[in-house]
């Protein structure tokens, strides 16, 4: 396989030549296994198509989709004229992503007239009623997608290395599933059985094999899919975070090799629009907001009609418009369902609508049949989630970028168990919040909403840097999470720490953001060594902890972080963590809920 890492030429037209044989044949075989499943299932319904021996219908236009007037409409498309009266067609697509294994109804943020509100919301009992009620609108012409990092990030993924999980998705009935960043979580054998045993079709462009046998240099999923709909085709190509080795421990990953998406996504846009006439093409992505505006910016993706993105958590309200296409994300925590509704009458796509929807379990019933498999998912682990290891007065939250009550909880921990100078908690978004009971003042913190917070539970290890090594590394966190060009944002929000404060400018060049850092209250010395404690990552070298590079002295420190925190709740609860600026910049909040600024983006 090429190294697209070191292509000598990215541009489009050099891209979309360089189609070989093998995929060729690739692209001949998923066509006509599109073919065969959509005369199956057309079949069964009793159409009357009249297509003959093809699925190739007359030329569609597509041109309204670039319309900026004809995009985005308030009103539903049930109000549509032609669709009432029979004349025209129908096409919804449903997109989830960021679904961490929540299978449970939680506590949700929102931020409402400048205030903060919880309401409840997702379930895998509501998702699924809310998913039917609207598939069954449209039976025939409805896809449902989901984005990724779903069977990582509660108790029951992590016991059974995300196998629970799966038969749920398959009950609600995804028809599209892209892998997420947080799937190699099990290693790339667990990740490979986990997604293959999906009913749905698995799609991504840019995870190959790295292997010392027959399948090396081979994509593990297919790259894309295509779907004849509603008189339509739709494209759908897939891609993953080329950044997962870095961001996850790199021993998740061993086995798989990553390639950027504009290595090879202009040659798939020429397969899906130039070979397979697509009206539409979607890209499908897991990539982070940042890096996917980024992406719409770039040449290589001309032709692709949305971005639908995931990775984090970010809640698009309304399409966010690159420089050659629009760009979508679904939210979290089975919370939300991104909806697109597409209008086509003789043969022309003539109007579409965008809209976030709320899994609100007020307006959805809970499905039974989900809710036995939910309980049959979590029996086997139930006794041990359930048991409540000590109590909040605050709301635990993690949404902020720059600091949170959450991350101040687990490095307060951190610091009383092993005092260094310094305790580090990485820049994590999953984990729902958890909210005080009203009437009692107070909410149960149980072993489940442990693994919530941290989904693995890795080793404490320690070790000592000078003050200029943490300067360079505090500068180098805040360019990933901040890069001017947001395409090189890393993913993950600002890191997070006790015993030391940092306040810094978003706006100013890469290595010079730090305005100051304080150490125990000093000023940061350059030449002072210090010590610090953060997590173990599998397969990072011994000198390195947390991305801090160069550590003298590293050292194991022989407890887990899921044993510190118990431990540390013996102690403390009830516990009352909230923002204290730790952390704080000039030119932000530190109430800031997305990197995206800028953009017409708001998050809430």
């Amino acid at each position: 396989m090429p190294n697209h890492h070191l292509h000598s030429c990215n541009c489009a037209g050099c891209q979309t030549e360089a189609i070989s044989k093998a995929e060729k044949d690739m692209h001949v075989q998923l066509s006509e296994n599109s073919r065969r499943d959509f005369l199956r299932r057309s079949t069964k319904l009793g159409l009357g198509l009249g297509i003959g021996g093809g699925l190739v219908s007359a030329p569609i236009a597509a041109s309204a989709l670039n319309n900026e007037d004809a995009a985005y409409k308030a009103k539903s498309m049930s109000e549509n004229k032609a669709v009432r009266d029979g004349k025209a067609t129908k096409i919804t697509l449903l997109h989830t992503a960021d679904i961490h294994s929540q299978l449970l109804t939680h506590d949700e943020f929102f931020v409402e007239n400048g205030k903060n509100v919880f309401k409840k919301r997702g379930g895998f009992s509501t998702l699924k009623t809310m998913v039917n009620t609207i598939r069954n609108q449209n039976k025939t012409n409805t896809l449902l997608i989901d984005g990724g990092d779903c069977f990582q990030g509660s108790g029951v993924a992590a016991m059974s290395q995300g196998k629970a999980i799966v038969p749920l998705m398959n009950n609600i009935g995804y028809d599209i599933m892209l892998p997420g960043n947080w799937e190699v979580v099990y290693g790339k054998e667990m990740m490979m059985k986990d997604m293959f045993a999906y009913d749905g079709v698995k799609v991504c462009a840019n995870m190959y094999h790295k292997t010392n046998d027959e399948l090396n240099g081979d994509l593990i999923f297919p790259p894309y899919f295509i779907k004849y709909i509603g008189g339509i085709k739709l494209g759908f190509i897939g891609y993953n975070d080329p950044l997962t080795p870095k961001r996850q421990s790199p021993a998740y990953s061993d086995g798989i090799q990553f390639t950027l998406p504009e290595s090879n996504v202009a040659k798939y846009i020429k397969i899906l629009r130039e070979y397979e006439q697509c009206d539409m093409v979607f890209l499908l992505t897991h990539m982070g907001l940042a890096q996917q505006v980024g992406l719409a910016n770039m040449p290589e993706v001309k032709g692709v009609d949305y971005i639908l993105g995931a990775d984090t958590h970010e809640r698009v309200r309304t399409p966010i418009n690159g420089i050659h296409t629009k760009v979508t994300e679904p939210g979290a925590f089975g919370s939300f369902i991104a909806q697109m509704d597409i209008i086509v009458e003789n043969g022309e796509i003539k109007d579409h609508t965008y809209q976030l929807l709320d899994v609100d379990p007020s307006l959805y019933k809970e499905d039974e049949e989900m809710k036995r498999l939910v309980d049959k998912a979590r029996e086997p682990y139930k006794k041990e989630l359930n048991r409540v290891i000590g109590k909040t007065k605050t709301p635990l939250m993690r949404y902020y970028v720059i600091e949170t009550p959450m991350d101040n909880f687990i490095t307060d921990a951190i610091m009383w168990k092993f005092k260094p100078d310094i305790a580090l908690s990485n820049g994590f978004r999953f984990c729902p919040p958890l909210v005080p009971d009203p009437k009692t003042g107070e909410a149960d913190i149980t072993v489940d909403f442990l693994w919530n917070m941290l989904p693995v539970d890795s080793e404490a290890k320690t070790g000592k840097i000078t003050g200029k090594q943490l300067l360079g590394w505090m500068e180098k966190e805040l360019q990933n999470a901040f890069a001017k060009d947001p395409g090189k944002r890393f993913g993950g929000w600002v890191v997070r720490f006790k015993g030391m404060e940092v306040n810094f400018t978003i706006g100013k060049e890469s290595g010079k953001r730090v305005n100051w850092i304080k150490v125990g209250g000093n000023p940061l010395d350059l030449e002072k060594i210090y010590s610090f404690v953060a997590c173990e990552r599998e397969g990072d070298p011994d000198t390195t902890i947390c991305r801090v590079e160069g550590v003298s002295e590293p050292k194991r420190l022989g407890a887990t972080l899921h044993n510190v925190i118990e431990e540390y709740l013996k102690f403390h609860s009830p516990i009352a963590p909230k923002l204290e600026g730790r952390c704080t910049a000039t030119d932000a909040p530190n109430t800031l809920l997305t990197q995206l600024m800028g953009f017409g983006y708001e998050f809430r």
